[in-house]
Protein backbone atom coordinates (compact mmCIF):
# COMPACT_ATOMS: atom_id res chain seq x y z
CA UNK A 1 0.00 0.00 0.00
CA UNK A 2 1.50 3.42 -1.01
CA UNK A 3 0.88 6.54 1.03
CA UNK A 4 -1.96 8.02 -1.05
CA UNK A 5 -4.21 4.97 -0.52
CA UNK A 6 -3.40 4.73 3.65
CA UNK A 7 -4.01 8.86 3.97
CA UNK A 8 -7.22 7.84 1.92
CA UNK A 9 -7.82 5.05 4.06
CA UNK A 10 -7.34 7.15 7.37
CA UNK A 11 -9.15 9.75 6.09
CA UNK A 12 -12.21 7.71 5.53
CA UNK A 13 -11.53 6.39 9.73
CA UNK A 14 -11.52 9.96 10.66
CA UNK A 15 -14.82 10.64 8.61
CA UNK A 16 -16.03 7.65 9.80
CA UNK A 17 -15.43 8.73 13.63
CA UNK A 18 -17.08 11.93 13.11
CA UNK A 19 -20.52 10.51 11.76
CA UNK A 20 -20.69 8.54 14.51
CA UNK A 21 -20.28 11.03 17.08
CA UNK A 22 -22.01 13.43 14.43
CA UNK A 23 -25.35 9.73 15.34
CA UNK A 24 -24.64 9.89 18.89
CA UNK A 25 -25.44 13.47 19.27
CA UNK A 26 -28.65 13.50 16.93
CA UNK A 27 -29.77 10.37 19.09
CA UNK A 28 -29.36 12.08 22.13
CA UNK A 29 -30.98 14.93 21.17
CA UNK A 30 -34.36 13.08 19.92
CA UNK A 31 -34.00 10.80 23.38
CA UNK A 32 -33.89 14.31 24.93
CA UNK A 33 -36.88 15.64 22.82
CA UNK A 34 -38.76 12.28 23.16
CA UNK A 35 -38.41 13.35 27.51
CA UNK A 36 -39.28 16.76 27.03
CA UNK A 37 -42.90 15.85 24.97
CA UNK A 38 -43.45 12.81 27.73
CA UNK A 39 -43.21 15.42 30.33
CA UNK A 40 -45.18 17.94 28.43
CA UNK A 41 -48.32 15.22 28.11
CA UNK A 42 -48.11 14.09 31.70
CA UNK A 43 -47.94 18.18 32.54
CA UNK A 44 -51.01 18.54 30.57
CA UNK A 45 -52.73 15.30 31.84
CA UNK A 46 -52.07 16.62 35.40
CA UNK A 47 -53.44 20.01 34.85
CA UNK A 48 -57.15 20.78 36.65
CA UNK A 49 -59.79 21.62 33.82
CA UNK A 50 -60.30 25.25 33.09
CA UNK A 51 -63.52 26.42 35.08
CA UNK A 52 -66.33 27.34 33.76
CA UNK A 53 -67.14 30.68 35.35
CA UNK A 54 -64.79 33.26 36.44
CA UNK A 55 -66.02 36.34 38.78
CA UNK A 56 -63.17 39.53 38.39
CA UNK A 57 -62.58 41.23 41.34
CA UNK A 58 -61.84 45.14 41.95
CA UNK A 59 -58.88 46.31 43.32
CA UNK A 60 -60.71 46.17 46.63
CA UNK A 61 -61.55 42.75 46.31
CA UNK A 62 -65.07 43.54 47.72
CA UNK A 63 -66.28 45.16 44.19
CA UNK A 64 -67.19 42.04 41.81
CA UNK A 65 -66.53 44.01 38.21
CA UNK A 66 -67.74 41.21 35.51
CA UNK A 67 -68.71 37.95 35.12
CA UNK A 68 -66.90 35.77 32.51
CA UNK A 69 -67.22 32.42 31.19
CA UNK A 70 -64.13 29.69 31.62
CA UNK A 71 -63.31 30.53 27.87
CA UNK A 72 -63.10 34.51 27.74
CA UNK A 73 -60.17 35.61 26.29
CA UNK A 74 -59.75 38.75 27.79
CA UNK A 75 -60.70 37.90 31.91
CA UNK A 76 -58.73 40.17 33.42
CA UNK A 77 -56.08 39.57 36.05
CA UNK A 78 -58.01 39.75 39.33
CA UNK A 79 -60.34 36.42 38.43
CA UNK A 80 -61.45 33.66 40.41
CA UNK A 81 -63.30 30.42 39.34
CA UNK A 82 -67.26 30.31 40.54
CA UNK A 83 -69.76 27.79 40.12
CA UNK A 84 -72.83 27.94 37.66
CA UNK A 85 -74.76 29.05 40.82
CA UNK A 86 -72.50 31.92 42.04
CA UNK A 87 -72.07 32.93 38.37
CA UNK A 88 -75.99 33.38 37.92
CA UNK A 89 -76.12 34.94 41.67
CA UNK A 90 -73.92 37.53 40.74
CA UNK A 91 -75.50 38.17 37.58
CA UNK A 92 -79.03 38.73 39.18
CA UNK A 93 -77.37 40.72 42.15
CA UNK A 94 -76.32 43.09 38.91
CA UNK A 95 -73.02 42.61 38.54
CA UNK A 96 -71.89 43.43 34.86
CA UNK A 97 -71.38 40.15 32.29
CA UNK A 98 -68.39 40.50 30.27
CA UNK A 99 -68.93 42.27 26.63
CA UNK A 100 -66.73 40.07 25.12
CA UNK A 101 -68.23 36.41 26.21
CA UNK A 102 -71.51 36.96 27.26
CA UNK A 103 -71.61 34.95 29.90
CA UNK A 104 -75.73 36.12 30.62
CA UNK A 105 -76.48 34.37 26.81
CA UNK A 106 -74.44 31.60 28.26
CA UNK A 107 -76.25 30.49 31.12
CA UNK A 108 -79.78 31.87 29.52
CA UNK A 109 -80.05 35.22 31.19
CA UNK A 110 -81.47 38.08 30.11
CA UNK A 111 -79.41 41.10 31.23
Amino acid sequence: MNDAESSRLALLRFLERVQERDLARTRRWIADEERREAERRAGAARRPPAPEWLIERGLDRNNLVAVHTGECWDPGKRVRPVTRAQAIEALRHQVPACSKCRPDTALGIEA
